[in-house]
């Protein structure tokens, strides 16, 4: 794994870095998340992640307010399967767990628990996480929605 970490502004009100990750463009990132940005690279059951983490300083460390992964793998070709790859991923029990479907404008993608995502072609998928507490669902359905091919 690879991990480049810079500094996103100072907290007083500045936009968290967002640009290009991977070929795609991350268009917005909710106001009042962490200031650290990380960029990792790694892979997991011959599918490719290139993922931005967006973390604030806590008493015990450091809390990830957001994440947004791009994902390339041939076994990613429908919504199901990648859904049932991000189960497997996250160790989630695929039968039980059914994000809802929402579309929005020209993507279509499933959101629930703090987790949004979309398949962007066959093989191609983003996949973006939140905190729940700290970035509302209507808010993770935007940075989704906004992650398109730069």
């Amino acid at each position: 794994m690879s991990k480049n970490r810079r500094r996103a502004g100072s907290g007083d009100g500045e936009v968290p870095v967002s640009g290009e990750l991977d070929g795609f463009v991350i268009g917005y990132v909710p106001a009042g998340i962490g200031a650290e940005v990380s960029d990792f690279a790694s892979e997991w059951e011959d599918v490719r992640f290139r993922t931005r983490v967006w973390e604030r300083q806590v008493e015990e460390g450091y809390r990830v307010d957001l994440r947004v992964h791009v994902l390339r793998g041939g076994g990613l070709g429908t919504l199901d399967e990648l859904r049932d790859f991000l189960a497997g991923y996250h160790e989630r029990d695929a039968a039980s767990w059914r994000p809802t479907e929402f579309v929005d404008g020209d993507v279509t993608g499933l959101i629930g628990d703090g987790e949004a995502f979309r398949l962007v072609e066959p093989g191609v998928a983003v996949d973006v996480l939140a905190d729940p507490e700290r970035v509302p669902e209507a808010e993770l359905r935007a940075v989704l929605t906004q992650v398109h091919p730069g």
